[in-house]
């Protein structure tokens, strides 16, 4: 470990979060040291990132292109490979903070782990605590771990309560830019394409936060992180849609004041703060303009058009199993609607019958949430229309 250092990880390194990641890395290169860096199959990429970093560790979890990534790097960077690779990764004495931003489920064991051996977690996956919050901050609380959260959303309420109990908070309020469809008539929706729908107005993601985005789906997974990151229950969560998306989220307080957190919406600025809290660093990002701030729009969310809002509430309600199960229906709906198998409506109708379909379990246990997500996958998979 480098002195004066923070040494990280970063696990989902070539995707849309993960390579922004890199990118804050680079900038505060004398404060940060990228000692790991994992992805799903990109070899190629992978191991440009370890050579510009100086990696002492690389992981794909798909073994098929290990023996390719072994040839790409250098002699003093360690390949690994499958779920084992990521848990060696982030079980490594020398690092002090991962960064989990693997999309979907697959972050699920190497953040508990990393919890498990004490190092600090910048969180972007936010299917990690929608599969399985109750056991993830348990396990955290248990171990003295700091969960800093990425996603733009959670990173602008954290900065507002500012270490402050959010039962001092009336209201969390979260902001969506309302997505490609916001004007777009209920009943044109049913021809959208998948062009279409991962053509996000505002900010730059990869296909699944993308189509999320899209469906709304992206902000009732963030209401149900929002109600364990922040032990708020369900009717202390609100969504106000933004167009703008400068306002991030805000924190309404009990004596009725209201604290926003504004920024240019760029993923740099959460992910850069979650490497140095509690303190601010200067990493040269871009700062707001603000005479850009003089026509903010709000509006309510069309719950008509858009049910992924009423998903969560009832979800967060039920709790139990039933969030971890509405992540695996959406997730085999993503799947779905990208091969043309359903139309965009559907994405909905399919989520809410496997809603509908499954009994609650109370306080499962992780062999019980598994088995919740494999049997919600097979179900949403099953579904003709």
């Amino acid at each position: 470990m480098t002195e004066g250092k923070k040494n990280i990880v970063i696990l989902g390194s070539t995707g849309s979060v993960g390579m922004n990641a890199c990118k804050v890395a680079e900038a505060l290169k004398d404060r940060i040291n990228v000692v790991g860096v994992a992805a799903n199959y990109n070899a190629e990429l992978l191991s440009r990132q370890v050579k510009t970093f100086g990696c002492s560790m690389a992981s794909l979890s798909d073994e098929r292109y290990l023996p390719h990534l072994k040839k790409l790097l250098p002699p003093s960077c360690r390949a690994l490979g499958g779920r084992e690779g990521l848990l060696d990764l982030v079980r490594a004495p020398e690092v002090d903070m991962v960064l989990c931003s693997i999309v979907g489920t697959g972050g699920l064991f190497p953040v508990m782990e990393a919890i498990k051996c004490g190092k600090s977690i910048a969180l972007a996956s936010k299917e990690v605590l929608v599969m399985a919050g109750e056991i993830v901050m348990d396990l955290a609380e248990k171990h003295k771990t700091d969960l800093i959260p990425v996603d733009s959303e959670h990173s602008a309420i954290f900065q507002c309560l500012n270490g402050r109990d959010s039962s001092r908070a009336k209201r969390l309020i979260l902001t969506a830019s309302g997505g490609p469809f916001r004007k777009t008539p209920k009943e044109a929706l049913e021809m959208v394409t998948w062009k279409e729908a991962i053509a996000h107005p505002v900010w730059s993601m990869g296909e699944k936060v993308s189509l999320d985005s899209a469906t709304l789906m992206n902000k009732a997974l963030e209401m149900v992180e929002a109600r364990f990151l922040f032990g708020c229950p369900e009717e202390k969560i609100d969504v106000i849609i933004h167009p703008q998306a400068k306002i991030h989220s805000l924190v309404e307080f009990l004596d009725g004041s209201i604290a926003a957190q504004i920024g240019v919406p760029d993923m740099r600025f959460p992910i850069q703060y979650a490497f140095s809290w509690p303190e601010r660093w200067e990493g040269g990002l871009p700062r707001l303009d603000l005479s850009l701030l003089a026509n903010m729009e709000f509006e309510k969310p069309d719950t008509d058009k858009f049910p992924s809002l009423d998903f969560a509430r009832y979800a967060i309600r039920e709790g139990g199993s039933m969030p971890c199960v509405m992540n695996a229906a959406n997730e085999i709906a993503f799947q779905r609607f990208r091969k043309g198998e359903i139309r965009f409506t559907r994405i909905w109708e399919l989520i809410e019958k496997v809603l509908s379909m499954h009994r609650t379990l109370r306080r499962p246990s992780l062999e019980e949430i598994l088995e919740a997500d494999k049997w919600a996958r097979s179900a949403a998979q099953e579904i003709t229309f």
